[in-house]
């Protein structure tokens, strides 16, 4: 029988580093979906139409699609490393507006800000979990 031997390092995958950056993407779709499912709640407590917070889900979606390719492209020399970071920490910020906001306006830009985050981070994400990684790992990354 042959004996089983540990893998190198260069063969296994950084799983924390992984799952952070699968964790960032999850936030993020999760982000742009969930006031779909609370549209008469979110429309309550702001005492505005529920058609109307729907929005939020539109100009999310608007700032992903404007951002995304452009940012890419405007950033090429810099270091992905941190601009990744750029991007979860400016979508933690606009986001916390969001909590925080009672503000309609308010809210429908941070939200916008929000996609235009998101779309840099998805952007970023794959190549980047590619780099974590030795060449024959980079699929299964």
């Amino acid at each position: 029988m042959a004996e089983r031997t540990a893998p190198s390092p260069e063969a296994r995958l950084p799983l924390s580093g992984l799952l952070a950056l699968a964790a960032a993407g999850f936030v993020t779709i999760l982000t742009e979906a969930m006031p779909a499912g609370l549209l008469p709640q979110i429309g309550a407590s702001l005492d505005i139409a529920p058609a109307l917070v729907g929005q939020w889900v539109t100009v999310y979606a608007i700032g992903s699609l404007v951002a995304a390719i452009p940012l890419v492209a405007l950033t090429q020399g810099w270091r992905r490393r941190p601009l990744l970071m750029l991007a979860i920490g400016g979508f933690a910020i606009v986001n916390t507006v969001t909590a925080l906001s009672h503000d309609y306006a308010l809210t429908l830009v941070a939200r916008f800000f929000a996609g235009v985050f998101a779309g840099l981070l998805w952007a970023l994400v794959a190549g980047h979990a590619g780099r974590m990684v030795a060449p024959a790992l980079r699929g299964r990354a």
